[in-house]
């Protein structure tokens, strides 16, 4: 079979080389989801009386068949191919005939990679939303944990106030409990059927949208068809800017520990086995999984921008440029997966060394509380304060774990509500793995072999 578009001519090789580019590598992540939105589309099309049942049952077994040999990672996808869409509708041309050259009715090639898109997208935002909850309750795990172990607090790296592990850790926590939030914001918004919008505005056919939304366990259907069309690439971006907002702040998280866990200071401790080594200095113990950490968080931005920046100015209707924003949206997607999961394991594994904290919460960690001592007896503010700044000497002394349990109001270091935000990052991680088994329902109702869309 030749290419879905073939005519009476070949395309010239260099422009083949140019256009096809990593597309039919990339596409090996939508294979699954390309035989489940198919199966959607001929049940349509059986719907709409344009396949017969016998036509039907030979094309669902097929798909069935490539799902098999995708899980076998059996299932290949040339150059000559293009995309998986062509090696898809080639294998059931050669093993169903007829029913096979069927199946695009009423459907272009960006029908195709749309809809296998947002499923994909669909799903993976599940299980991101699902492992940054998850992360956030580890971060309450240790925050409870060391809930009033004393911490020096900092501004501008510079001793500040005082501060406790329980405070920043679960500083952390609450902003991605609020971000794995967002994901499932995001996760509403992606979740319609752009199916039946072919290549920008429908066709003739009586395809009925909404039986096709339902048999892939879409919320709605994406009403306007031109819209649907110019919302590819802008889902993505948005996919890839809530990635970023995590990996904004696991980046920062990753400083944190590698300041900390420097030998001058020794507030933490990374275990030998999550360190890598020197070739040259046989003492080092390198953080190496903090610092790519830090560094894949402007991989994941950039992958955002790199979609934006190419569907910034396209007319409406399909554009050939939507193909270029796949590599990025993988590249991006799962590499803020990845640095959430080495996040979970650095946090689970880490060492809080209690009396290296003690230790590092110097006087003058304590010369704001010395002058809010001073001013309870009805003196001005600033009178004391430059009492206070020119005297440091005399700042009382003052005894680190009391004054973290003495910060009373609601959020600081002896008030922290830990119990109702690690309720809600679990919660969240509960709604996700809710969804996803809804989701596992829905494709096992499509075809007997299918399983989720996103491995790692």
């Amino acid at each position: 079979m030749g290419k879905l578009w073939q005519k009476d001519y070949s395309l010239d090789g260099l422009m083949e080389e140019f256009t096809v580019g990593n597309d039919y590598l990339l596409d090996r992540n939508l294979v699954t989801a390309d035989c489940l939105a198919s199966i959607a589309h001929a049940r349509t099309l059986h719907r709409a009386s344009l396949l017969t049942t016998e036509e039907l049952e030979s094309l669902e077994q097929s798909f069935s068949d490539i799902l098999v040999l995708q899980k076998n990672g059996q299932f290949d996808i040339s150059v000559a191919d293009e995309d998986c869409h062509t090696a898809i509708e080639a294998y059931l041309t050669k093993h169903v005939g007829e029913a096979g050259k069927k199946i695009h009715t009423g459907r272009s090639r960006n029908d195709q990679v749309q809809t296998a898109l947002r499923l994909w997208m669909r799903e993976f935002l599940l299980h991101f939303a699902a492992q940054t909850a998850l992360l956030a309750d580890d971060l309450f795990a240790l925050a409870k944990e060391h809930e009033f172990v004393p911490m020096p607090g900092r501004t501008h790296m510079q001793l500040a106030m005082p501060s406790s592990v329980g405070l920043w850790a679960a500083s952390f926590a609450e902003e991605l409990v609020d971000e794995s939030r967002h994901l499932l914001q995001l996760h509403a918004l992606v979740d319609q059927s752009p199916l039946g919008s072919a290549a920008s505005y429908g066709t003739s056919l009586p395809l009925d949208r909404l039986y096709s939304a339902d048999q892939m366990g879409f919320a709605k259907v994406q009403n306007n068809v031109l819209y649907a069309n110019n919302s590819r690439g802008k889902f993505e971006a948005m996919v890839l800017d809530g990635c970023d907002y995590v990996t904004l702040t696991t980046s920062k998280l990753a400083q944190d520990l590698m300041l900390f866990s420097l030998g001058e200071l020794g507030y933490f401790s990374l275990p030998a086995k999550l360190c890598t080594g020197s070739s040259i200095m046989p003492q080092k113990k390198n953080p190496d999984g903090l610092e790519l950490t830090r560094s894949r968080s402007a991989v994941v931005s950039s992958c955002s921008e790199r979609v934006k920046s190419i569907i910034r100015s396209l007319p409406s209707g399909y554009n050939r440029d939507f193909q270029d924003t796949k590599e990025p949206l993988f590249v991006g997607t799962k590499s803020a997966m990845l640095v959430v999961r080495v996040m979970r394991l650095m946090v689970q594994k880490l060492e809080v060394n209690e009396q290296a904290l003690v230790r590092g919460c110097a006087s003058e960690l304590y010369a704001t509380d010395e002058v809010m001592r001073r001013i309870a007896a009805g003196r001005p503010f600033r009178d004391v304060y430059r009492e206070v700044g020119m005297d440091l000497a005399s700042v009382a002394a003052y005894d680190p774990y009391r004054t973290v349990r003495e910060r009373t109001a609601l959020g600081t270091t002896g008030n922290l509500g830990l119990e109702n935000g690690r309720s809600q990052a679990q919660e969240v991680a509960s709604t996700c793995e809710s969804k996803l088994q809804t989701l596992q329902d829905v494709y096992l109702k499509l075809d007997r072999e299918a399983s989720l869309l996103v491995t790692w």
